[in-house]
């Protein structure tokens, strides 16, 4: 087999959904014992008690999670705008936007989550950012 460069992996990662990217991650994690969320959760902590009372507080609103709240009467508009922002096949956006209330991203910049907020509302979607 030959080795892949990094630039090769990441091209590679790209072609992969949320789902398979995730059973990848879970795959890793079990095969070289290691977690991959254990580094940013110790920054995390590290730089909330570095940082004190209200700075940690603004420091933790630079994630938000969008969260679709209702579908609205255009559910198969409101489907497509979460496969659009999420790359989730049909049925994954399919299922997510009939479990609602349920966050469709994660731990996204302010930008982002303003973004995919003004998509599914213009779709039909209420949305709460969080």
């Amino acid at each position: 087999m030959a080795k892949l460069t990094p630039e090769e992996l990441i091209e590679a990662f790209k072609e992969l959904t949320l789902v398979e990217l995730n059973d990848f991650v879970k795959k890793f994690e079990e095969e070289f014992e290691v977690t991959a969320a254990a580094p940013v959760a110790a920054v995390a902590a590290g730089g909330a008690v570095a940082a004190g009372g209200e700075a940690a507080a603004e420091e933790e609103k630079s994630d938000f999670d969008v969260v679709l709240e209702a579908v609205g009467d255009k559910k198969v508009a409101v489907i497509k705008e979460v496969r659009a922002l999420t790359s989730l096949g049909l049925k994954e956006a399919k299922d997510l936007v009939d479990s609602a209330p349920k966050a469709v991203l994660e731990g996204v910049d302010k930008e982002a989550a303003d973004k995919a907020k003004e998509q599914l509302e213009a779709a039909g979607a209420t949305v709460v950012l969080k």
